[in-house]
Protein backbone atom coordinates (compact mmCIF):
# COMPACT_ATOMS: atom_id res chain seq x y z
CA UNK A 1 0.00 0.00 0.00
CA UNK A 2 1.14 3.21 -1.05
CA UNK A 3 1.74 5.56 2.21
CA UNK A 4 2.33 8.90 2.63
CA UNK A 5 5.70 9.92 0.28
CA UNK A 6 4.43 7.65 -2.44
CA UNK A 7 1.15 9.79 -2.40
CA UNK A 8 2.62 13.22 -1.97
CA UNK A 9 5.16 12.33 -5.16
CA UNK A 10 2.03 10.97 -7.42
CA UNK A 11 0.29 14.65 -6.23
CA UNK A 12 3.21 16.36 -7.41
CA UNK A 13 3.83 14.65 -10.36
CA UNK A 14 0.01 15.27 -11.60
CA UNK A 15 0.02 18.80 -10.60
CA UNK A 16 1.48 19.91 -14.44
CA UNK A 17 -0.66 18.15 -16.16
CA UNK A 18 -4.20 18.72 -13.90
CA UNK A 19 -3.98 21.90 -11.99
CA UNK A 20 -5.61 24.85 -13.75
CA UNK A 21 -7.02 22.36 -16.92
CA UNK A 22 -10.64 21.08 -17.26
CA UNK A 23 -11.88 17.79 -17.45
CA UNK A 24 -11.99 17.88 -21.50
CA UNK A 25 -12.67 14.00 -22.08
CA UNK A 26 -13.84 11.26 -19.48
CA UNK A 27 -13.27 7.56 -20.45
CA UNK A 28 -14.60 5.37 -17.89
CA UNK A 29 -13.87 1.80 -19.56
CA UNK A 30 -15.58 -0.10 -16.49
CA UNK A 31 -18.18 0.84 -14.00
CA UNK A 32 -16.47 0.23 -10.82
CA UNK A 33 -12.84 -0.37 -9.11
CA UNK A 34 -13.17 -1.18 -5.89
CA UNK A 35 -16.28 0.58 -5.45
CA UNK A 36 -18.84 1.59 -8.39
CA UNK A 37 -17.60 4.40 -10.00
CA UNK A 38 -20.49 7.13 -8.78
CA UNK A 39 -23.54 8.10 -10.79
CA UNK A 40 -22.73 9.87 -13.96
CA UNK A 41 -18.97 9.98 -13.30
CA UNK A 42 -17.66 10.98 -16.74
CA UNK A 43 -20.31 13.61 -17.30
CA UNK A 44 -19.73 14.97 -13.57
CA UNK A 45 -16.09 15.44 -14.24
CA UNK A 46 -16.33 17.31 -18.04
CA UNK A 47 -15.88 20.37 -18.26
CA UNK A 48 -15.18 21.12 -14.78
CA UNK A 49 -11.67 22.76 -14.31
CA UNK A 50 -9.17 21.15 -11.54
CA UNK A 51 -8.89 24.37 -9.39
CA UNK A 52 -6.44 22.68 -6.54
CA UNK A 53 -4.97 19.32 -6.48
CA UNK A 54 -4.09 18.18 -2.77
CA UNK A 55 -3.34 15.56 -0.52
CA UNK A 56 -4.91 14.32 2.89
CA UNK A 57 -3.20 11.24 4.51
CA UNK A 58 -3.12 8.71 1.76
CA UNK A 59 -5.85 10.29 -0.55
CA UNK A 60 -5.34 12.46 -3.46
CA UNK A 61 -8.12 15.08 -4.01
CA UNK A 62 -9.04 16.90 -6.60
CA UNK A 63 -10.96 20.42 -6.31
CA UNK A 64 -13.12 20.94 -9.25
CA UNK A 65 -15.09 24.22 -10.06
CA UNK A 66 -18.47 22.02 -9.23
CA UNK A 67 -17.83 22.52 -6.11
CA UNK A 68 -16.88 19.21 -5.75
CA UNK A 69 -13.94 17.20 -4.85
CA UNK A 70 -12.99 14.26 -6.50
CA UNK A 71 -11.34 11.36 -3.52
CA UNK A 72 -8.81 9.22 -5.53
CA UNK A 73 -7.21 6.55 -3.61
CA UNK A 74 -4.25 4.58 -5.29
CA UNK A 75 -5.15 1.04 -3.18
CA UNK A 76 -2.46 -1.80 -3.40
CA UNK A 77 -1.65 -1.72 -7.28
CA UNK A 78 -3.32 1.44 -8.78
CA UNK A 79 -1.18 4.45 -10.61
CA UNK A 80 -1.51 7.07 -12.54
CA UNK A 81 0.55 7.88 -15.25
CA UNK A 82 0.82 10.59 -18.09
CA UNK A 83 0.56 10.79 -22.10
CA UNK A 84 0.86 13.48 -24.11
CA UNK A 85 -2.20 13.93 -26.44
CA UNK A 86 -1.10 12.62 -30.05
CA UNK A 87 1.14 10.20 -29.01
CA UNK A 88 0.16 6.72 -29.25
CA UNK A 89 2.50 5.76 -26.24
CA UNK A 90 4.02 7.49 -23.32
CA UNK A 91 8.00 8.37 -24.84
CA UNK A 92 11.32 7.80 -23.09
CA UNK A 93 11.36 8.32 -19.31
CA UNK A 94 7.57 8.89 -19.41
CA UNK A 95 6.97 4.91 -19.80
CA UNK A 96 5.72 2.67 -17.81
CA UNK A 97 6.18 -0.37 -18.13
CA UNK A 98 4.01 -2.24 -15.73
CA UNK A 99 0.44 -0.42 -17.77
CA UNK A 100 1.61 -2.03 -21.18
CA UNK A 101 -1.48 -4.02 -20.44
CA UNK A 102 -4.49 -1.45 -21.56
CA UNK A 103 -7.20 -4.16 -20.02
CA UNK A 104 -5.74 -2.43 -16.29
CA UNK A 105 -6.66 1.53 -18.09
CA UNK A 106 -9.75 1.93 -16.52
CA UNK A 107 -10.06 5.53 -16.17
CA UNK A 108 -8.62 7.91 -18.74
CA UNK A 109 -8.76 11.60 -18.00
CA UNK A 110 -7.98 14.27 -21.17
CA UNK A 111 -7.27 17.38 -19.71
CA UNK A 112 -7.09 20.81 -21.53
CA UNK A 113 -3.51 21.07 -20.59
CA UNK A 114 -3.01 18.53 -23.36
CA UNK A 115 -2.24 15.52 -21.52
CA UNK A 116 -4.24 12.37 -20.89
CA UNK A 117 -3.63 11.35 -17.39
CA UNK A 118 -4.06 7.44 -17.24
CA UNK A 119 -5.36 5.02 -14.26
CA UNK A 120 -4.30 2.11 -14.10
CA UNK A 121 -5.02 -0.51 -11.56
CA UNK A 122 -4.29 -4.53 -12.22
CA UNK A 123 -6.46 -5.53 -8.47
CA UNK A 124 -8.88 -2.72 -8.52
CA UNK A 125 -8.32 -1.65 -4.92
CA UNK A 126 -8.30 1.73 -6.01
CA UNK A 127 -11.38 3.74 -5.72
CA UNK A 128 -12.41 7.32 -6.59
CA UNK A 129 -15.51 9.21 -4.99
CA UNK A 130 -17.26 12.65 -5.81
CA UNK A 131 -17.70 14.55 -2.52
CA UNK A 132 -19.32 18.25 -2.22
CA UNK A 133 -16.32 20.95 -0.72
CA UNK A 134 -18.80 21.94 1.65
CA UNK A 135 -19.50 17.93 2.85
CA UNK A 136 -15.84 16.90 2.91
CA UNK A 137 -15.68 17.13 6.97
CA UNK A 138 -18.12 15.00 7.48
CA UNK A 139 -16.83 12.56 4.47
CA UNK A 140 -16.62 9.44 6.41
CA UNK A 141 -12.91 8.74 4.40
CA UNK A 142 -11.30 11.16 6.08
CA UNK A 143 -13.57 12.43 9.07
CA UNK A 144 -11.39 10.29 11.86
CA UNK A 145 -7.71 11.30 10.46
CA UNK A 146 -5.52 12.42 12.20
CA UNK A 147 -3.46 15.39 11.53
CA UNK A 148 -0.85 15.50 8.98
CA UNK A 149 2.48 14.64 10.17
CA UNK A 150 4.25 17.74 7.89
CA UNK A 151 1.93 19.87 9.10
CA UNK A 152 2.50 22.97 11.76
CA UNK A 153 -0.24 21.21 14.37
CA UNK A 154 1.40 17.89 14.57
CA UNK A 155 4.08 18.75 17.43
CA UNK A 156 5.71 16.57 19.95
CA UNK A 157 3.35 18.12 22.92
CA UNK A 158 0.08 16.73 20.29
CA UNK A 159 1.78 13.25 19.96
CA UNK A 160 2.14 13.17 23.79
CA UNK A 161 -1.14 13.90 24.73
CA UNK A 162 -2.43 11.47 22.11
CA UNK A 163 -0.17 8.65 23.96
CA UNK A 164 -0.78 9.70 26.98
CA UNK A 165 -2.37 6.93 28.98
CA UNK A 166 -1.78 4.37 25.94
CA UNK A 167 -1.25 0.70 27.08
CA UNK A 168 0.05 -0.30 23.49
CA UNK A 169 3.33 -0.31 21.94
CA UNK A 170 4.55 3.04 19.63
CA UNK A 171 4.37 1.41 16.55
CA UNK A 172 0.63 0.57 17.10
CA UNK A 173 0.30 4.41 18.19
CA UNK A 174 2.02 5.20 15.02
CA UNK A 175 0.48 3.19 12.81
CA UNK A 176 -2.85 4.35 14.18
CA UNK A 177 -4.38 6.90 11.29
CA UNK A 178 -7.05 8.50 13.56
CA UNK A 179 -3.17 9.47 16.11
CA UNK A 180 -1.29 10.54 12.64
CA UNK A 181 -2.41 10.99 9.05
CA UNK A 182 -0.49 8.67 6.47
CA UNK A 183 2.44 6.81 8.15
CA UNK A 184 2.69 3.08 7.03
CA UNK A 185 5.03 0.56 8.03
CA UNK A 186 7.76 1.24 6.41
CA UNK A 187 7.89 4.82 7.53
CA UNK A 188 7.10 3.98 11.48
CA UNK A 189 9.93 1.17 11.52
CA UNK A 190 12.26 4.13 9.71
CA UNK A 191 11.38 6.77 12.23
CA UNK A 192 11.53 4.88 15.55
CA UNK A 193 15.23 3.34 14.26
CA UNK A 194 16.25 7.21 13.37
CA UNK A 195 14.65 8.38 17.05
CA UNK A 196 16.45 5.40 18.87
CA UNK A 197 13.00 3.77 20.10
CA UNK A 198 12.00 0.56 20.22
CA UNK A 199 8.89 -0.62 18.66
CA UNK A 200 7.85 -2.75 21.44
CA UNK A 201 8.19 0.46 24.12
CA UNK A 202 5.13 1.78 25.64
CA UNK A 203 3.71 4.88 23.89
CA UNK A 204 3.01 6.58 27.13
CA UNK A 205 6.83 6.42 27.91
CA UNK A 206 6.45 9.64 25.24
CA UNK A 207 4.47 11.56 28.18
CA UNK A 208 5.43 12.74 31.39
CA UNK A 209 3.12 12.78 34.23
CA UNK A 210 1.32 15.51 32.92
CA UNK A 211 0.36 14.34 29.48
CA UNK A 212 3.29 16.90 28.11
CA UNK A 213 6.38 15.86 25.55
CA UNK A 214 9.68 14.64 26.77
CA UNK A 215 12.88 13.91 25.01
CA UNK A 216 11.75 10.97 23.45
CA UNK A 217 8.46 12.76 21.97
CA UNK A 218 10.68 15.32 20.85
CA UNK A 219 13.26 13.02 19.41
CA UNK A 220 10.51 11.07 17.50
CA UNK A 221 8.78 14.29 15.73
CA UNK A 222 11.67 15.06 14.55
CA UNK A 223 13.00 11.62 13.13
CA UNK A 224 8.75 11.78 11.66
CA UNK A 225 9.59 14.45 9.71
CA UNK A 226 13.32 13.85 8.76
CA UNK A 227 12.19 10.65 7.22
CA UNK A 228 9.31 11.67 5.56
CA UNK A 229 10.89 14.80 4.02
CA UNK A 230 13.82 11.94 2.89
CA UNK A 231 11.61 9.97 1.07
CA UNK A 232 9.51 12.49 -0.57
CA UNK A 233 12.33 13.90 -2.14
CA UNK A 234 13.79 10.79 -2.91
CA UNK A 235 10.07 9.71 -4.95
CA UNK A 236 8.91 7.56 -1.95
CA UNK A 237 9.71 3.82 -2.05
CA UNK A 238 9.71 1.24 -4.91
CA UNK A 239 9.03 -2.10 -3.68
CA UNK A 240 6.45 -3.82 -5.55
CA UNK A 241 3.85 -1.07 -7.51
CA UNK A 242 4.88 2.42 -6.87
CA UNK A 243 5.93 4.46 -9.51
CA UNK A 244 5.86 8.12 -10.07
CA UNK A 245 3.59 9.44 -12.88
CA UNK A 246 6.76 10.11 -14.81
CA UNK A 247 7.60 5.73 -15.04
CA UNK A 248 10.89 6.32 -12.79
CA UNK A 249 10.92 4.56 -9.78
CA UNK A 250 11.23 5.89 -6.06
CA UNK A 251 14.51 5.24 -4.79
CA UNK A 252 14.39 5.75 -1.17
CA UNK A 253 14.48 1.76 -0.33
CA UNK A 254 18.07 2.53 -1.57
CA UNK A 255 18.41 5.07 1.73
CA UNK A 256 16.80 2.26 4.29
CA UNK A 257 18.34 2.04 7.70
CA UNK A 258 16.38 -0.83 9.43
CA UNK A 259 13.27 -1.96 6.77
CA UNK A 260 13.68 -5.05 5.19
CA UNK A 261 17.63 -5.32 7.01
CA UNK A 262 16.57 -8.31 8.99
CA UNK A 263 20.12 -9.79 10.06
CA UNK A 264 22.30 -7.20 8.69
CA UNK A 265 24.54 -4.90 10.87
CA UNK A 266 23.07 -1.97 12.58
CA UNK A 267 24.34 1.30 10.59
CA UNK A 268 24.16 3.42 13.82
CA UNK A 269 28.11 3.87 14.18
CA UNK A 270 29.61 2.01 16.94
CA UNK A 271 26.88 -0.21 17.30
CA UNK A 272 27.18 -4.12 17.09
CA UNK A 273 23.80 -4.73 16.97
CA UNK A 274 21.80 -7.22 14.18
CA UNK A 275 18.81 -5.74 12.68
CA UNK A 276 16.16 -7.84 13.99
CA UNK A 277 12.05 -8.49 12.54
CA UNK A 278 9.54 -9.45 14.60
CA UNK A 279 5.76 -9.28 14.05
CA UNK A 280 3.62 -6.64 15.24
CA UNK A 281 -0.02 -6.58 14.75
CA UNK A 282 0.28 -9.10 11.29
CA UNK A 283 3.54 -6.48 10.28
CA UNK A 284 6.50 -7.03 10.00
CA UNK A 285 8.99 -4.53 11.64
CA UNK A 286 12.78 -4.66 11.24
CA UNK A 287 14.27 -2.59 14.51
CA UNK A 288 17.96 -2.73 16.56
CA UNK A 289 17.89 -4.14 19.67
CA UNK A 290 20.66 -3.25 20.78
CA UNK A 291 20.58 1.20 20.24
CA UNK A 292 16.71 1.05 20.08
CA UNK A 293 15.23 0.43 23.55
Amino acid sequence: MPELPEVETVRRGLEPAMQGARFAKVEARRKNLRFPLPANFAARLQGNAVTGLGRRAKYLLADLSSGDVLLMHLGMSGSFRLARRGAAETPGDFHYPRSKDAKHDHLLFHMSSGWTVIFNDPRRFGFMKLVPRRALADEPLLRAIGPEPLGNEFDAGLLAAACRGKKTNLKAVLSDQKVVAGLGNIYVCEALYRARLAPTRGAATIADRRGGPNARALALVAAIREVLHEAIAAGGSSLRDHRQTNGELGYFQHRFRVYDRAGERCLTPSCRGKVRRIVQAGRSTFYCPVCQR
